[in-house]
């Protein structure tokens, strides 16, 4: 399980000092784009030059608020990879409770939008930290 450190800023938060929900989408998108960067060993700035990896599916669950100044964790497991995708779960804590969590599909694509098989070296980084392998 790879796991990301989030402090909730200001930027996060609404005028209620709670996190803004699309907030919580654009920490994930951190939180993948830093799994691939340092664990997969492959940035989306190296990525995005001949293809781009879309999120094209997402379901939420909003389970608390989390609030200006907490120390949220997100975790993140690769669940799935299929030829051209791969399905993430995530699960956002604050000390010991659920904020928030989701799960998600990646699309590998081309540089004309169309899916594409993930590149061999990426696919072999990928099912290494699959869940449940070891």
């Amino acid at each position: 399980m790879f796991q990301y450190n989030q402090k909730v800023l200001f930027k996060h938060c609404d005028p209620a000092g709670i996190v803004f929900y699309p907030r919580y989408f654009e920490m994930l998108n951190d939180t993948v784009e830093e799994f691939f960067d340092s664990e997969l060993g492959q940035s989306f700035s190296q990525i995005h030059q001949t293809a781009s990896i879309p999120t094209v599916q997402m379901n939420a669950t909003f389970s608390a608020p989390s609030r200006l100044g907490d120390k949220l964790v997100i975790n993140l497991e690769v669940c799935r990879i299929g030829r051209s995708s791969a399905d993430l779960d995530f699960k956002t804590y604050c000390e010991e409770q659920l904020r928030f969590s989701a799960n998600s599909t990646l699309v590998y694509v081309d540089t004309n939008g169309k899916p594409n098989s993930w590149p061999d070296s990426l696919r072999r980084a990928l099912q290494t930290r699959l869940q449940g392998e070891d």
